[in-house]
């Protein structure tokens, strides 16, 4: 799902459709986009690298509302068919944001992509998309601590007739890869030795569905869950088992949050107090089950430890 993933050896547990149509997607993100830049050449933007307390989350909770920038990659986070954001992220925050004392959540439906532009042009007040936490990021955001930990999988042809299992047999068969635009798959990819050539960048796993199945593509690359809903409903295609990417020889965690500007840092701060209690009460799982999530996919990894 992104740029560079740093990689650790620290143990820690395993974490590993519903959909939406490009046509809602780029409508909803049209009708934000004037706004979001009027707001952006209203307020002002820290320095980049500073790290301040912040008064969003009062702001806020005086509005009543909180914008939140997601992308459509069913279940991490879209726009259902009543306009609404839903998915395991839009879900989680609709919980935490009520407990903070904010009543309505308002979906920014951008490309993936353009996610961090778009938090810190002020176009949306927190990334609400499942986001993987790796140091690049850091860099530009604060991060919640993780809500979840994902382990990868591949979209293959029905019956898998090159034995895809891991990067290298990308690499060991000359194969073309696909993968999402921004995807931490990306860098895991090149990694592994498969060139950029052979890579295949697409907006989102439905279409890297209709890569592999129209042979443009051996595999699409992406998160279990993530693949797994996309390929339940097709007769042409199948997921892999899942499994743990490496880089330089150490796992490469995939493990999502929630994104803040980095002036924000007392609204991040309550907002991680808030996931603890969800996590420490067994709320969390109960939240995010519905989409797919499981026992195996919660962590107790940190975004300090991440980035």
């Amino acid at each position: 799902m992104a740029p560079p993933q740093r990689t650790k050896s620290t143990p820690s547990e395993r974490r590993t459709s519903n959909g939406i149509s490009r046509r809602s997607l780029l409508a909803g993100a049209a009708a934000f986009g004037a706004f979001g830049s009027l707001a952006a050449a209203c307020s002002r933007v820290p320095p980049e690298g500073d790290v301040e307390g912040g008064d969003l989350l009062e702001r806020l909770r005086s509005r009543g509302s909180v914008k939140v920038g997601i992308a459509s990659e069913p279940p991490f986070g879209y726009i259902n068919e009543d306009g609404q954001p839903d998915g395991e992220a839009p879900a989680i925050a609709k919980v935490i944001f009520d407990r903070l004392g904010i009543d309505k959540v308002t979906p920014v439906p951008v490309e993936f992509g353009a996610l961090i532009p778009g938090l810190k042009a002020q176009q949306f007040d927190v990334v609400s998309a499942g986001m993987y936490i790796n140091p690049t990021r850091c860099a530009q955001v604060l991060f919640s601590d993780p809500d979840y930990l994902m382990l990868d999988s591949f979209i293959v042809p029905a019956g898998n007739p090159h034995n895809i299992q891991r990067y290298e047999d990308i690499v060991e068969q000359d194969l073309v890869l696909a993968t999402g635009t921004a995807y931490a798959e990306i860098d895991y990819a090149l990694a592994a030795g498969i060139p950029q050539s052979r890579l295949l960048i697409l907006p989102d796993q439905v279409a890297g569905l209709d890569a592999v199945v129209q042979g443009r593509a051996a595999a699409f690359a992406g998160t279990n869950v993530t693949v797994t809903g996309v390929v339940k409903n097709s007769s042409r295609a199948e997921a892999t088992e899942p499994f743990q990417p490496y880089v330089n020889g150490e796992p490469a965690y995939g493990a999502g949050g929630f994104a803040f500007r980095r002036s924000e840092k007392n609204f991040r701060d309550a907002f991680n107090v808030e996931l603890h209690k969800l996590k420490d009460s067994g709320e969390l799982l109960e939240i995010v089950r519905p989409f797919g999530f499981t026992e195996a996919e919660m962590t107790d990894l940190t975004a300090e430890e991440l980035c």
